[in-house]
C-alpha cells in the first residue's frame, strides 16, 4: 500500500476508535439520566477514556501517521512547519470521515438498547448555553475551547520535538488530554477536536448540529495559536523533509 494512503487510513481508523470508545463512555456516563455524584464520576470516567484511548493510539499509530486523529493537531503541525499542506488536507478528510463513521457505528450499537433515544440520550455531543452543564454562553465556550486546545496542541508539538522525551510522548499526550477533559466537560462537554464533535452532531442533529460550528472553529484557532507559541518558545533547526507526526521528530519515517 502507498505510504501516504497508509497514513490517511491510519488517521481515519484512529479517529474512528477515539470517537467510538471515548464518546461511547461519555454517552453511557451522561446520556442515561445520571445526576449528582454519578455525574462527577462520569466526568472522571470520560476524561480517562479520552486520555487512555489516545495514549494507546499514539503508541500504536504514531509510527505510521503520527496519530494526529484531530484536525486541530494537524493545523498545529502545518503552521509549525512540520507537515505539508497537501498532507494536512488528506489528514483532515480522513479524520472527519473517521469521526463520522465512529459516531454512526456507536449510534448503531446503542440503538440496540430499548432505553436509548437519539433525541433524549444523545451521543456525547458538545454544546453551550442550555447544553452546557454550567450554562456557559457562546463567548465563554469559544474561549474555553480555544484555550484548552492551545494547551493540548502546544504540549503535543513540544513533547514530539527534539527537546522532548520520545519514549514518554504518548503518555504525556494522553494525560494532557485527560486534564483538558476534566476541566472542559462541565463547560462544553469538551471538544478540542473538530472531528470528534462533528460526528456526534451529524447523528444527533438539531441544536447539536447548529452549535457544532464553535467546536470546529475554536479548536482550530487554539491549534493555530499553539503553533505560533511553539515557534516562539522552541528553537529548532528546520528538518529537510518535515513529517506530520506525533512520533518524535528524531525518529525515522514509518
Amino acid at each position: 500500500m502507498d505510504m501516504r494512503l497508509r497514513k490517511f487510513l491510519a488517521e481515519a481508523v484512529g479517529t474512528f476508535f477515539l470517537v467510538f470508545f471515548a464518546v461511547g463512555v461519555a454517552t453511557l456516563s451522561f446520556g442515561f439520566g445520571v445526576t449528582g455524584n454519578s455525574r462527577s464520576a462520569g466526568v472522571v470516567a470520560t476524561a480517562l477514556a479520552f486520555g487512555l484511548v489516545l495514549m494507546g493510539l499514539a503508541y500504536a499509530l504514531g509510527p505510521i501517521s503520527g496519530c494526529h486523529v484531530n484536525p486541530a493537531v494537524t493545523i498545529g503541525f502545518l503552521l509549525a512547519g512540520r507537515t505539508s499542506l497537501g498532507e494536512a488536507v488528506g489528514y483532515w478528510i480522513a479524520q472527519f470521515v473517521g469521526g463520522i463513521a465512529g459516531a454512526l457505528v456507536l449510534w448503531g450499537v446503542l440503538s440496540g438498547s430499548p432505553d436509548y433515544s437519539r433525541h433524549s440520550t444523545g451521543l456525547g455531543a458538545d454544546g453551550y448555553g442550555s447544553h452546557s452543564m454550567v450554562h456557559l454562553n457562546v463567548g465563554g465556550a469559544f474561549a474555553a475551547e480555544a484555550i484548552l486546545t492551545l494547551l493540548f496542541v502546544f504540549v503535543i508539538l513540544a513533547v514530539t520535538s527534539r527537546i522532548g522525551a520520545p519514549g514518554f510522548a504518548g503518555l504525556v499526550i494522553g494525560l494532557t488530554l485527560t486534564v483538558v477533559h476534566l476541566m472542559g466537560i462541565p463547560l462544553t462537554g469538551t471538544s478540542v477536536n473538530p472531528a470528534r464533535s462533528l460526528g456526534p452532531a451529524v447523528v444527533v442533529g438539531s441544536s447539536a448540529l447548529s452549535q457544532v460550528w464553535l467546536f470546529i472553529v475554536a479548536p482550530l484557532v487554539g491549534g493555530a495559536i499553539a503553533a505560533i507559541l511553539f515557534r516562539v518558545f522552541v528553537t529548532e533547526a528546520p528538518t529537510a523533509s518535515p513529517e506530520a507526526s506525533i512520533a518524535p521528530e528524531t525518529s525515522a519515517p514509518a
